[in-house]
């Protein structure tokens, strides 16, 4: 099981072979449908067309959105990559057909095969941990796991977001690989019993949820709260003081990973490009982009966090793997439906 830590050694035997790779790529354009909105990205895109010579088209929309437009576009779609943010996105795309396997030494070298897809057509470049946050004020003694949460101690107190959401999705998905369908409907009716107040808001709300006292207990990913530290964040950082953070399952499965990724679209026109591009995502430099421009961790180990995501502290991160866990999402969605979670 992996663990972050803020000092660990780079692999640069194969971050030169990942710079050579980028080197040798033949100058022209990329095609890059995207759904990543961060504007710390450009840096990605600009570093990579003056490593490489070819020119970023970029076209941004909802994942969603995106992938139907690769459906809508078929053979005659100029889309190159995709780029978009959480598992279960990743996997509508693979089950969508708008993605096709990639064929790299640098991506299987370089990014866990926990990461990526077992048909190698969708790979994580940065991850974000989905963890349990709470008022010191109010909560002397934590849930340390996902499961407890559901503990009818915490009724009343915990606050999520709704069932509609991703990151909800996955992590339900998640729970289901590692503790069996049962256990996962009890967590999610415990859950529901267990709520402060209806879910609504993202991950941010849940923070504010807490310092305005709404709520005691919150679940939220990693890269909210270290952006709160990093920069002034309205409602959070102000009383950031308040909020305490637990990695949960320590002493079992680990904390619960969730990936941004992408793959290379299933009628590529720039295919050679598309994977210099994906290999380039996976050096040294563009997992430190990551890392410092959207407080994320790196998939690739070994590279240095960015201050405020090692602020976090060390942790053991769930290594299950998440294309097991992205065929969890129908089952997810039904027991999200039979407990009632809104």
């Amino acid at each position: 099981m992996s663990r972050f830590t803020a000092t660990s050694p780079i692999a640069l035997a194969v971050a030169a072979l990942v710079a050579g790779t980028c080197a040798a790529a033949a100058e022209g354009e990329l095609n890059l449908y995207s759904s990543r909105h961060y504007d710390t990205d450009e840096r990605l895109y600009s570093d990579f067309t003056e490593a490489t010579g070819i020119t970023v088209n970029r076209i941004e929309g909802k994942a969603d959105e995106l992938i139907a437009r690769m459906q809508a576009e078929g053979a005659n779609s100029p889309a190159d990559i995709l780029l978009t943010v959480d598992t279960s996105r990743l996997k509508r795309a693979k089950d969508a057909g708008v993605l096709q396997s990639v064929d790299s030494e640098v991506l299987e070298e370089r990014i866990p095969s926990n990461l990526q897809d077992s048909d190698n057509e969708w790979f994580g470049f940065s991850q974000r941990s989905r963890i349990i946050f709470f008022d010191k004020n109010d909560v002397t003694t934590p849930p340390t796991d996902y499961l407890s949460l559901a503990n009818p101690e915490f009724k009343g107190m915990v606050c999520h977001r709704s069932s509609s959401n991703v990151y909800a999705q996955t992590l339900l998905s998640s729970i289901i690989e590692n503790h069996g369908e049962e256990a996962a409907t009890a967590w999610a009716q415990g859950m529901v019993d267990n709520f402060a107040r209806d879910p609504q808001g993202g991950d941010t709300d849940q923070l504010r949820g807490i310092v305005s006292g709404e709520c005691d207990i919150s679940v939220a990913n990693t890269y909210y709260f270290a952006r709160a530290m990093r920069k002034d964040v309205s409602g959070v950082t102000e009383s950031i003081d308040q909020i305490g953070w637990i990695f949960p399952a320590q002493d079992a499965e680990g904390a619960h990973m969730n990936l941004s990724g992408g793959g290379m679209a299933a009628h590529a026109p720039n295919h050679d490009n598309a994977v210099a591009f994906l290999e380039y995502l996976s050096s040294d430099q563009a997992q430190q982009y990551f890392s410092a421009g959207n407080d994320e961790f790196p998939t690739v180990e070994g590279v240095k966090l960015s201050e405020s995501v090692a602020k976090l502290g060390e942790f053991k991160a769930d290594s299950v793997d998440l294309s097991a866990v992205a065929e969890n999402l129908p089952t997810a969605q039904k027991i999200f439906d039979a407990v009632g979670w809104k």
